[in-house]
């Protein structure tokens, strides 16, 4: 058992080698870092161990390394820059459809503004990557990844407003109160977060009503006075306390943050027709990815500038927020942001490899995203 340990880790270390940064950025061909590789890996490994004939699979498993070591490294066929911007490019399609411009003019005109401004669509493709792990598929999904889209939008518009956030740029454009005034933003939101259910239960097609009943409770829980904005009140109410420490800040990231990236999978997988063992592996999953990603979103706040990232950077220090490299220093939370990671990417060793490849490359690309 130790030297079938001591293999499927060395297969995971070839993962690796050739070119070491390529699995940090989203490169063309994807060849996944280690904690990547030895989570795919892994299953197989469970398999072999649970076998009666240890010694003969032992031996398999060492040929299997050896034939990879004379390749000198791994690659896979999945190509996580082309899955991201095919999928990306369907979701910008499918909002363009959901929020056509019509009467009032000026007021569609602002609801598309931040909506469709460019962005990375964590959660989009988070839930239709959840959908689909589980035998779902894209269209499925399309509907609630738009809905997502609609409420991550609304969050970002109403977080930028002067008596929030008070940030002026989003996205690298102009925050939307800067473009259309704070009471149009605050309807714009509003509006957003009502068509977003609208559009999630009226287009789904092919799913059982109790299921999307499920799924539409799921998704409120998570972005409301006990999920995210919990999290949002209590980042304005610690901010600028000095006696606040890391359990206080832990809470606000992942009910902030977390518990959106948590619904977009737990909504995806529901449509998708997971079972409930998969449905808890996804929750905890997605709320570790979620908590990763907001530290890294705190790493980069103090080490990126405003054209760098798309936004105001520096905002958290300078209004004395809780975060991170201010609680722990930057070395640490790096480390933090890279064990969280670890633990997402083991929740999905019992899944089929190819179809658990986009969450497992959407991590790793979370982790190293420089912006």
């Amino acid at each position: 058992m130790k030297m079938l340990k001591g293999v499927i880790h060395n297969l995971a270390t070839l993962c690796t080698t050739g070119t070491p940064n390529r699995a940090r950025s989203a490169g063309t061909k994807l060849l996944f870092s280690e904690e990547t590789a030895e989570a795919l890996l892994l299953s197989k490994a469970r398999a072999f161990c649970n076998s009666t004939d240890l010694p003969k699979n032992e031996a398999e498993a060492i040929n299997h390394e050896n034939t990879f070591r004379e390749a000198g490294k791994i690659r896979t066929s999945f190509d996580f820059k082309s899955y991201m911007l095919q999928k990306i490019k369907s979701v910008n399609q499918a909002l363009d459809a959901a929020v056509p411009i019509r009467e009032p003019i000026k007021f569609h005109e602002a609801m598309r503004y931040s909506l469709l401004s460019e962005g990375k669509r964590v959660c989009p493709l988070l839930c239709i990557a959840a959908c689909e792990l589980v035998g779902g598929q894209e269209s499925t999904a399309m509907p609630a990844a738009c809905g997502m889209e609609m409420i991550i939008s609304m969050c970002l518009m109403h977080d930028d407003l002067p008596s929030m956030d008070n940030s002026d740029l989003r996205r690298g454009k102009l925050s939307h109160h800067k473009v259309f005034g704070e009471n149009v933003t605050v309807l714009t939101g509003y509006s957003l977060v009502a068509l977003a259910f609208e559009h999630m239960t009226a287009a789904t097609k092919g799913v059982h009503p109790k299921t999307m009943v499920r799924a539409v409770g799921e998704l409120a829980r998570l972005i409301g006075p006990e999920g995210a904005v919990a999290g949002q009140v209590l980042d304005l109410l610690c901010g600028g306390k000095s006696d606040t420490g890391l359990e206080e800040l832990e809470y606000i990231h992942r009910h902030k943050t977390a518990d959106f990236i948590e619904a977009a999978a737990i909504v995806g997988a529901m449509l998708g027709g997971a079972s409930e063992e998969e449905i808890d592996r996804l929750r905890k999953f997605s709320q570790c990815f979620g908590l990763m990603y907001q530290v890294v979103d705190d790493i980069l706040d103090v080490t990126k500038s405003s054209e760098q990232l798309g936004k105001t950077g520096g905002k958290d220090s300078l209004d004395n927020k809780l975060a991170y490299p201010k609680m722990i220093g930057i070395d640490k939370s790096k480390e933090y942001a890279q064990k969280l990671s670890k633990e997402a990417k083991e929740q999905l060793v019992v899944f089929d490899t190819e179809k658990a490849a986009p969450l497992l490359a959407m991590a790793d690309f979370a982790l190293h995203r420089q912006k």
